[in-house]
């Protein structure tokens, strides 16, 4: 169906994707956007809103940056590290996929920063695939040549934080392209924690 705004009600190419509330303290909106190839590939962009009640966006940004932890809580993690390559922090990430698909891997740059927007103290992350000699694809895994993400969080006035994200990742190989949108909705969710 047609997509609406958020704020004034007219059309928009987004469309409502889904609507979690994973528990008592995260509720998510995720809005694809099919405009990267769609009559080729059929993949989406994503938007995010959501809010975490209980987690400051001090406390919420850390988690994020953290790699060590993240391969504590996700039992999708491989391999995670960031290394330093010509002066440049360079991220490598291979996540597990079910078989009998092929495991994926990305190498990226990220970074975070506090911006001050109006007095709004805002939480920025920004994260894109980069290529590079010292991490060359490997042997059964698939590399993920086109990843982008940018993260927001900022206070919601009480406790808790408000969260943007945009997303897009295409991970190649012949995945359906209704397969990738589907794990794509669900990944949303948690790639925000």
């Amino acid at each position: 169906g047609a997509g609406f705004s958020l704020t004034n009600g007219t059309r928009s190419p987004w469309e409502m994707c889904t609507e979690a509330a994973c528990n008592t303290s995260l509720s998510c909106v995720t809005f694809p956007l099919p405009i990267l190839f769609p009559q080729q590939s059929g993949l989406y962009e994503y938007k995010v809103f959501g809010g975490l009640a209980d987690c400051p966006p001090e406390l919420c940004a850390d988690v994020y940056m953290d790699l060590d932890f993240r391969k504590q809580w996700d039992q999708y993690v491989k391999e995670l590290y960031e290394k330093t390559y010509d002066g440049e922090k360079i991220i490598y990430w291979e996540v597990k996929y079910p078989f009998p698909l092929s495991n994926r891997d990305y190498v990226y740059i990220r970074e975070c920063r506090v911006m001050d927007v109006d007095g709004r103290k805002i939480w920025v992350v920004l994260a894109q695939s980069v290529s590079v000699p010292q991490c060359p694809e490997k042997p059964g895994i698939i590399r993920v040549k086109s990843y982008k993400q940018s993260l927001a969080i900022e206070s919601d006035g009480k406790t808790g934080s408000k969260v943007y994200m945009y997303y897009f990742d295409n991970p190649g190989g012949m995945i359906p392209s209704w397969l990738v949108n589907w794990a794509a909705k669900v990944r949303n969710i948690w790639l925000i924690l």
